[in-house]
């Protein structure tokens, strides 16, 4: 299937972004990458009048640290993250993930930016930045502004971000003393959306954990964290018990949605299977 017709511009500036962002409302679509968009123009899931090119943009790419924060720009690619000495000691949680997302052609086109605000409940970075307590860096006409990612994804496909507004970067917290970050994810094969998937990331101590955070992806409409999980796994140290007990609360706390191969009991079972996992590493 081909894809609808549509005019096409490259952008010098996001100002200039921002200019035809304003004029042409819900009927234009910023490019980046293209690894989503494309395959969704062709299949005609999508129909924009107007496609903006930002891949010019050199503003938006690069990986920095800046202080206590590592900043990666919209542009950046997923290879870029993946390959970063500054991702990889600093969010080491990234550099896990990274190689589960695609194959390694897909990774090298697309952008670590368009990912977040395509905000699919089964990509990997957005569970990846809920769980690190990133922030958003948000532009329009009304200047720039910072979303916290909790604020940022609302739902499938949907963000806090404005019809006339481009996301600029993204900033997240450097690791902290003592933290240990873990992701993994079950897949049918290597390069498949996963059916689900859990970010993670702790201070472990005395047989505990500390600042524990979940988050899963694959399970519902957006990036779910577990926070009575958490509590209860962070109210004394880590036994079999308090690891059973754990995967109980787990089950009644999420509702994930069944999909066309797994049952809602299914992913819960899966999504408990990875939280065992997670705990485990995070306490070694």
């Amino acid at each position: 299937m081909k894809s609808p017709a549509f005019d096409y511009r490259r952008a010098e500036s996001t100002e200039q972004v921002f200019e035809w962002l304003t004029r042409e409302g819900d009927s234009a679509r910023v490019l980046a990458g293209g690894q989503t968009l494309l395959a969704t123009l062709n299949l005609r899931l999508s129909a924009p009048a107007l496609l903006i090119d930002i891949g010019g943009l050199d503003a938006l790419r690069g990986i920095t640290l800046q202080g206590n924060v590592l900043r990666i720009g919209a542009l950046a690619r997923h290879v870029d993250v993946e390959e970063s000495a500054l991702v990889a000691r600093h969010a080491p949680l990234l550099a896990q993930a990274a190689p589960h997302i695609g194959h390694r052609a897909i990774r090298n086109l697309g952008t670590f930016g368009g990912a977040l605000a395509y905000a699919d409940p089964a990509a990997e970075w957005p569970a990846c930045v809920l769980a690190l307590g990133g922030t958003l860096v948000l532009g329009g006409p009304r200047g720039e502004r910072r979303v916290a990612a909790q604020d940022f994804f609302q739902g499938i496909y949907s963000t806090a971000l404005a019809a006339d507004e481009l996301l600029l970067a993204c900033e997240l917290p450097c690791l902290a003393a003592g933290e240990h970050q873990h992701f993994s994810e079950l897949a049918r094969r290597h390069g498949d959306y996963a059916v689900a998937g859990l970010a993670a990331c702790a201070r472990p101590g005395n047989g505990g954990l500390q600042d524990l955070r979940l988050v899963f992806l694959s399970l519902g409409d957006r990036p779910l964290r577990a926070p009575r999980t958490e509590a209860l796994l962070q109210a004394g140290p880590v036994t079999d018990e308090r690891l059973a007990a754990a995967e109980a609360a787990l089950r009644e706390e999420i509702e994930p949605f069944a999909d066309l191969t797994h049952s809602v009991a299914a992913k819960r079972q899966l999504a408990a299977t990875l939280m065992r996992r997670a705990v485990r590493a995070l306490v070694a």
